[in-house]
């Protein structure tokens, strides 16, 4: 859309060029992945490549990548009761992070009381102390930790996390969909057992995600049965163009991914300054470490979605939160475990940065906030 700026890029991007590209290419290949035949092969190609640029993306083997759908069948996917490391110890309940997305909350295949939640800091970090007591009582758990909130921006300390949990004899599952293309991370590094990714937050197109597993896991039920695609693990002919797409986003993003986070790192820093100027700014998870890329602020007695609108009028394209909730006027969740008050988080508005956002962009979107802020202090005054 012209004479429009887009700073949403948290719940969606847009397409990139490398991957239209691959799409194209891939429409013009007639065959079933599957099948052994010339046009067979041809796509198959296509699916191989891919899995190995999104296994080198997270340091991880291509055999152990599955492609799935999107995210939220990634997470489901990988929240499997009886997963285990080699001969260890089959997980029997499952633990998860306060402010996970929705399709981690819902807990996967493991039933409702076999599912317990841990604690966050009022930074909006796992409280690693309320994990421990967690672990240290019951039977085995996967723990479920994102590595990036899609809201606040905040890291995950996962490396610590993954060290916790392994004392206590259980695996970690990474939801990474919202870090991939935005920071450095390794699955060895980060001693995760299990990593999720999705391809539309990175240039990719939607309806494309992957789970990754570390080479000892073991025990993985698949959701969909049937045929004995993704090495039995994920039935159903595979979406060969979305999936070559999401090889060729992953390239870009990977390539791109140190000039792009110093030069969004600044923008955000340019962003936030100016958003400061407004008296009892409050800018969330700004003390921890966050995504180069990310902004959640409000201000006493704004409502985000008056403040959406406005901005939505003004020409910018902002959030309220996760786009996943986008249409429901509530409290973000992720607030509510930070302990912010219910008045502070229904006016949480949340700005998000991409590869084409510019310092222009920014200019425009704090010219419209401060359109927004002034009219939300002459409201304070009148009603003073």
């Amino acid at each position: 859309m012209p004479n429009r700026v887009y700073l949403d890029w948290n719940a969606t991007t847009p397409l990139r060029p490398e991957a239209r590209q691959a799409m194209a290419t891939a429409w013009e290949v007639a065959g079933n992945p599957s099948s052994v035949h010339a046009e067979g092969r041809q796509a198959r190609r296509l699916v191989e490549d891919a899995r190995a640029a999104v296994a080198a993306a997270v340091g991880a083997r291509p055999q152990d990548v599955v492609f799935t759908s999107g995210g939220t069948e990634a997470n489901v996917l990988a929240l499997t009761p009886g997963l285990r490391r080699g001969a260890g110890e089959p997980v029997r309940r499952l633990l998860v992070s306060a402010i996970e997305h929705a399709s981690v909350l819902s807990g996967g295949r493991f039933s409702p009381e076999a599912i317990g939640a841990i604690q966050v800091t009022g930074s909006g970090l796992v409280n690693v102390d309320h994990l421990r007591r967690l672990l240290a009582v019951g039977q085995p758990a996967l723990v479920s930790v994102m590595l990036a909130n899609n809201e606040t921006g905040a890291l995950q300390p996962a490396g610590e996390v993954a060290d916790i949990v392994h004392e206590a004899g259980g695996l970690l599952h990474v939801d990474a969909i919202q870090a991939l293309g935005k920071i450095p991370f390794d699955i060895k590094l980060m001693k995760a057992d299990l990593v999720t990714l999705s391809a539309h937050k990175i240039g990719g197109p939607k309806g494309v995600g992957a789970l990754v597993l570390t080479e000892d896991v073991q025990g993985l039920q698949p959701l969909l049965r049937g045929g004995g695609q993704e090495l039995g693990r994920r039935a159903g002919t595979e979406n060969v163009a979305g999936i070559a797409a999401f090889g060729a986003a992953v390239r870009a993003a990977m390539a791109a991914l140190e000039g792009d986070a110093a030069r969004l790192r600044g923008l955000r820093e340019h962003l936030e300054a100016g958003l400061k100027q407004t008296p009892d700014m409050i800018v969330f998870s700004e003390g921890v470490p966050r995504l180069p890329n990310t902004t959640l602020f409000t201000v006493p007695g704004l409502k985000a979605e008056t403040a959406v609108i406005g901005f939505d009028l003004g020409g910018i394209a902002v959030s309220s939160g996760s786009a996943c909730s986008s249409g429901k006027v509530q409290a973000s969740h992720v607030l509510a475990a930070m302990g912010v008050g219910g008045e502070l988080a229904q006016g949480a508005v949340r700005l998000s940065l991409g590869w084409s956002t510019t310092e222009a962009d920014i200019d425009l979107a704090l010219q419209a906030w401060r359109k927004l802020a002034d009219a939300l202090l002459r409201g304070r005054r009148n009603t003073a």
